[in-house]
């Protein structure tokens, strides 16, 4: 039996971009943990099931996930890493089928919506939300069904049998996710980190936003993501999640003293190592 601190939590199964994603971090010695959904990698998480999970945070192509945002926030994860995949969904199906048996094509509502341009000159091919890229390629594999196809990676099309009937079929190319790597709670801290995710909530007066970026520019710190989300329990008011780079944490420290004295509320999502 695996200890649980070889044990990571990923959304999806074995053969998904999450799994890919944990395999190129971590290697083959650990173990991971299939979740149907990101509330129950959390879920494992809270409850020291797992030791950490890995959740896709945002996409290149549709923007951010809002609700994994919420998810690390009201659980009080605590981010240790993050990571870029280059995302490549692929047509897979039987072996044997070729793209006009087909009837149906099943995968992640996400995968669906980056493909939806090449399956346009395939009229006869109904396209059906799933929970998981790989594991509608498992199904298809397992149950040998004929005429449905699945939109999956490489590794799923290899660890499953099946037939890569069109590679690389996303309208975009440069399909890139980033992950981040997540924890119960903050353990030792990272001494050799350069990159930082911060939340916090300003006084609902003009140029407070202003004065924070003010702030970031001061220290030097470099401005590489900032997402609002609106606080359910006081309307009007907005929480901000940024994501900042910097040379030295002496200047990060510092402007983190300035940001505390100014946010209603700040806190420190995770500190770690650019990607």
């Amino acid at each position: 039996m695996s200890n649980k601190k070889d044990l990571i939590a990923i959304q999806g199964i074995i053969g998904s971009f999450h799994h890919e994603v944990g395999i190129n971090c971590y290697g083959e010695n650990f173990s991971f943990v299939e979740c149907s959904t990101f509330d129950e990698l959390v879920e494992k998480i809270i409850e020291k099931k797992v030791s950490k999970g890995i959740m896709a945070i945002e996409n290149s192509i549709v923007g951010s996930i809002i609700p994994n945002y919420a998810l690390i926030d009201n659980y009080k994860l605590n981010i240790i890493g993050e990571y870029f995949l280059n995302i490549n969904h692929n047509l897979l199906a039987l072996k044997g089928q070729e793209i006009n048996d087909l009837n149906e094509v099943h995968s992640h509502p996400m995968a669906i919506l980056q493909c939806k341009k090449f399956f346009k000159k395939y009229k006869n091919i109904k396209l059906i939300e799933s929970d998981d890229t790989a594991e509608t390629a498992k199904n298809i594999a397992e149950k040998q069904i004929l005429n449905i196809g699945a939109i999956a990676s490489i590794s799923a099309a290899r660890l499953y049998g099946l037939e890569v009937l069109s590679k690389s079929i996303q309208t975009i190319k440069n399909n890139i996710t980033r992950f981040v790597i997540v924890e119960n709670h903050r353990s030792n801290k990272n001494k050799h980190f350069d990159k930082a995710s911060l939340k916090f909530i300003l006084n609902h007066q003009r140029g407070s936003l202003a004065n924070v970026l003010k702030i970031m520019s001061d220290f030097k710190l470099n401005l590489t993501k900032i997402q609002s989300l609106p606080v359910i329990e006081r309307p009007g008011k907005y929480a901000f999640f940024v994501d900042v780079t910097f040379e030295e944490v002496e200047n990060y420290n510092e402007a983190c003293i300035k940001l505390l004295k100014i946010a209603q509320e700040f806190k420190i999502l995770g500190e770690y190592k650019k990607a």
